[in-house]
């Protein structure tokens, strides 16, 4: 294929994968897609799946058409579906528009339609390239990825510390360790996540809300979820006496007493009762449930307690973590994970891919937890 060609599909689909991006916390659990439809070198028409339950990527850009797409070509960022979900499949509708040439970034790891979808395109001639900016579309669905593939929700751990390692002050004082940005950052992140994970010492410390709070119409709030091992958490906390469509989900064990379950339930909350590890919530059943709860992520935005237990339970996928530019000491300051520690430097977590940002005066670094 020609250089020129090459450089236009990858302009196109930088177009796509944009627009995919605005459907960020609203498809869960279906990927992120954009798509665009382009005839004799200018856009005709584009669109993005906008929500869970509504038009595909594709259905939406048709929808937009300013002329006739017979002949025109269509660039996606996921390979169009070839089932019957909640909507019909979009490589048919594709044949039925008359698309000459379809432009992908990525195959769907979907087993229902890995291949397929691009199979159908095929045998009616339609012109087919994979691999435009997969790098780029890949990253961009890593969470659809991973659950698809596994079940298993797509784990990150987010931290915020000083320059030289600290979460808080000796005293428990951690408001602000970073600055507005960063903070506004985190909500971006939290809008875009199904649940947002923090342990019970967090809430009886914080109390916080654990909602989305962004200057912008529609903001999604994830899903409550608290680690409390004997049902320790007071039935005033903020977070059983909020005003959300998101779920409170407060998962415990057999120290739960049931009137105190039931105190909970009453407040409207739901409640897991999960089976101990080491005196603990077994958070790897936890993953397990959330998955078949079509939880597809999780923000953990706990102490050093939960960090630790996480990471010890091998589901942290991804770590972000917030740097700020101060320094405050203090043996007794906490260090972002806690718990027992490992004991050798050849048996610690190595993250990998590690990216850098500046955001305001601090830098966000991110990088994701090495399996093998």
């Amino acid at each position: 294929m020609f250089k020129g060609v090459i450089a236009i599909d990858q302009i196109y689909m930088k177009r796509a994968i944009e627009l995919a991006k605005k459907g960020e916390g609203y498809v869960n659990p279906n990927p992120l897609v954009g798509a665009v439809i382009v005839k004799d070198g200018k856009i005709i028409g584009e669109g993005f799946h906008r929500g869970y339950g509504k038009n595909h990527a594709e259905v939406d850009a048709f929808e937009s058409l300013i002329e006739s797409p017979i002949g025109a070509t269509i660039y996606v960022n996921l390979e169009p579906c070839s089932h019957f979900g909640k909507t019909p499949p979009c490589a048919n509708r594709i044949v039925a528009e008359g698309i000459k040439r379809v432009v992908i970034a990525m195959k769907d790891p979907n087993p229902l339609v890995s291949g397929n979808g691009i199979k159908i395109l095929k045998e009616n001639n339609i012109d087919v390239t994979v691999g435009v900016l997969e790098e780029e579309a890949t990253k961009l669905n890593e969470i659809f990825i991973k659950y698809i593939t596994t079940g298993i929700p797509f784990f990150i751990v987010k931290t915020a510390m000083t320059l030289d390692g600290k979460i808080a002050s000796y005293t428990g004082d951690s408001k602000w360790i970073t600055g507005e940005l960063a903070r506004e950052k985190v909500h971006k992140i939290r809008h875009r996540m199904s649940g947002i994970m923090v342990g019970i010492g967090t809430v009886l410390k914080d109390n916080p809300s654990l909602t989305t709070r962004l200057n912008m119409k529609d903001t999604m709030d994830p899903h409550r979820i608290i680690v409390d091992t004997s049902c320790r958490i007071p039935l005033d906390s903020k977070v059983l006496n909020l005003d959300s469509k998101s779920k409170t989900i407060i998962v415990t064990t057999e120290n739960a007493s049931d009137g105190k379950i039931k105190r909970i339930k009453d407040k409207g909350a739901e409640v897991i009762i999960l089976p101990k590890v080491n005196g603990k919530v077994d958070l790897k059943a936890l993953a397990i449930k959330l998955g078949e709860m079509k939880i597809d992520s999780v923000l953990i935005e706990g102490g050093s307690s939960l960090n630790y237990s996480a990471f010890d339970a091998q589901i942290v996928d991804k770590v972000m973590a917030f740097i700020a530019p101060k320094i405050i000491g203090g043996v007794e300051a906490k260090t972002p994970v806690g718990g027992d520690g490992i004991k050798l430097i050849k048996d610690s977590i190595n993250i990998s891919c590690l990216e850098a940002t500046k955001i305001g005066d601090d830098i966000l670094i991110e990088g994701y937890v090495r399996k093998d």
